[in-house]
C-alpha cells in the first residue's frame, strides 16, 4: 500500500514539475512543486498548476485543492486517510495555509499557527 502512495506522488510531483505554470490569479513565489518528502517517508505537499494538492504526512495521504490570494495559499477541500501509524507525527493533516518564503513552505493550521516546514524538493531546511 505504502509502495503505490508513494508511487502515485512520484507521478503527481512528475506531472506538477512539468509544466511549470501557476493557478489563476497567483503573486509572488510559486508554490507549484514538491515540497518536503526528503527522506523517503517525511511529510511532503505536492501542488499542481491546476490547483490541486496532495500529500502524505508519513503515514496518512492527503488531497484536495488550493487557492492562493497574495502570499497566502489557502488549502480546501482538504481529505486523509485515518491510518494509525505509531511514531508518526501526523501534524501536517492538520494544515490549513501556508505561505512560500524562500526555499520553503511555512504550513499553519486554522488558528494561523505554525505548525510546520517544508524544504522545496532539492534543497535542504
Amino acid at each position: 500500500m505504502k509502495r503505490i502512495a508513494a508511487l502515485v506522488l512520484v507521478l503527481v510531483a512528475a506531472l506538477g514539475l512539468a509544466g511549470c505554470a501557476t493557478a489563476p490569479g497567483q503573486e509572488g513565489a510559486s508554490v507549484v512543486g514538491q515540497w518536503g518528502g526528503v527522506p523517503d517517508g517525511a511529510p511532503v505537499l505536492v501542488f499542481s498548476g491546476e490547483g490541486t494538492v496532495t500529500g502524505n504526512d508519513g503515514c496518512n495521504t492527503l488531497t484536495g485543492s488550493w487557492k492562493q490570494a497574495n502570499d497566502v495559499i489557502t488549502l480546501e477541500n482538504m481529505a486523509t486517510t485515518l491510518m494509525a501509524c505509531e511514531g508518526v507525527d501526523t501534524w501536517l493533516s492538520r494544515a490549513s495555509t501556508v505561505k512560500v518564503h524562500g526555499m520553503n513552505l511555512m504550513v499553519f493550521d486554522a488558528q494561523d499557527k505554525e505548525i510546520g516546514v517544508l524544504a522545496q524538493e532539492g534543497t535542504k531546511n
